[in-house]
C-alpha cells in the first residue's frame, strides 16, 4: 500500500518543480521532502526523479505515478467533502413500494423534486417480498411495505393504516360468497394477501386465496381493474389504487360488514444512518400517509 503522505509530497514536489518551495508548501523542512521521495523510490523499487544539478525531472514511472497519484489524491479530498457535506435536498433517494402506495406518493415526490432540483427521487414498483430483499441488499434506501418484514437485517416501521376494498363489475350490486365465487379473482402481485384479510374476515365459506377460480392477473397497477371493469372477476385492492382508476363508473366498490385496514411500514436497513435527503423523503411520506 503506498503511503498516502509520501504520495502527496511527490504529486506537491512533481507540480512545484521545487525542493525548497514545495517544502514550504507543506510545512516541512528539505530534507523531509528529500526522504519521502527516498522512502517512496524505496518501496515502489523504482527511480521517480531524475537529478541534474538542483533541477530535476520525473521519471517514467514518476510520471506514470503522478497522474494516477493525483488523480487519487483529489479523489480522496472530494470523498472527504462530500462525507462532511450532508445536504437536505440533494442527492437521490432509492425507495421502493407496492403499486397502490406508489400512485399515492410517487407524484407528491416529483412535486418535492421540482421545489429542490438537485433531489432525485428513483421510485420502484414491487410487491413486499421484493422490497425486503431490496432493503437488506442495499439497493433501496426505503421500503414501504404492506407486512413487516421477517428479515433479520431490516428494521419496520408502523406508519400508516390503508383499508382494503373489494372491487367487482358495476353490475354486481350485493356481493355475496356465491355471486363473487361464480365470477373469479383477478389477482395481482398482493392479491392473495389482500384477500386472505378481506374476504377472511368477512366471508365464513371463505378458506384460502388460492382455492378462488382465477380470471386473470396484472402486475401493472393501473391495469389491475381493467378486466375487472369488462366483468371478468373481481379483486382485492388498497383504497389509493381504487381511487386512481380512471373508469369508476364501470365498477363497484364495496364496504363490507367488517373493514379491514393493512399496516404500512417504513422499512430500513438495520442500524442504517440514513443520509438527511433520505431523512426529508421519509418524513415527507410521513406526511402524505
Amino acid at each position: 500500500m503506498i503511503n498516502l503522505i509520501w504520495l502527496r509530497t511527490f504529486c506537491t514536489l512533481a507540480e512545484i518543480g521545487h525542493f525548497t518551495r514545495t517544502a514550504e508548501s507543506l510545512h516541512m523542512t528539505q530534507s523531509g521532502v528529500s526522504q519521502h521521495i527516498s522512502k517512496l523510490e524505496a518501496q515502489l523499487n523504482q527511480v521517480l526523479i531524475v537529478r541534474d544539478g538542483k533541477r530535476f525531472s520525473l521519471s517514467p514511472a514518476g510520471e506514470k505515478l503522478h497522474n494516477h497519484g493525483r488523480a487519487i489524491l483529489d479523489d480522496l479530498i472530494d470523498l472527504e467533502q462530500s462525507i462532511g457535506d450532508d445536504p437536505a435536498y440533494e442527492g437521490c433517494v432509492r425507495i421502493m413500494s407496492p403499486g397502490s402506495l406508489g400512485l399515492k406518493l410517487y407524484p407528491h415526490l416529483l412535486d418535492l423534486q421540482a421545489k429542490h432540483q438537485n433531489l432525485v427521487i428513483d421510485y420502484r414498483f414491487a410487491p413486499n417480498s421484493e422490497i425486503e430483499l431490496a432493503v437488506a441488499n442495499k439497493t433501496v434506501d426505503l421500503g414501504l411495505m404492506t407486512a413487516k418484514s421477517k428479515l433479520e437485517d431490516v428494521c419496520s416501521q408502523s406508519i400508516a393504516k390503508e383499508q382494503l376494498l373489494l372491487v367487482t363489475p358495476a353490475c354486481l350490486a350485493q356481493p355475496s360468497w356465491q355471486s363473487i365465487s361464480e365470477l373469479g379473482f383477478v389477482d395481482h402481485p398482493d392479491g392473495s394477501h389482500h384477500a386472505n384479510l378481506l374476504l377472511g374476515a368477512n366471508y365464513p365459506e371463505f378458506q384460502h386465496a388460492s382455492l378462488l377460480k382465477k380470471k386473470g392477473f396484472s402486475n401493472q397497477i393501473g391495469l389491475i381493474l381493467q378486466p375487472v371493469s369488462m366483468g371478468f372477476g373481481f379483486t382485492v385492492l388498497p383504497a389509493p389504487a381504487v381511487e386512481a382508476f380512471g373508469l369508476q363508473e364501470k365498477v363497484a366498490i364495496h364496504t363490507l360488514n367488517n373493514p379491514v385496514f393493512e399496516t404500512v411500514y417504513l422499512c430500513t436497513r438495520r442500524n442504517y444512518v440514513c443520509p438527511k435527503r433520505v431523512e426529508t423523503v421519509a418524513k415527507e411520506i410521513g406526511k402524505l400517509l
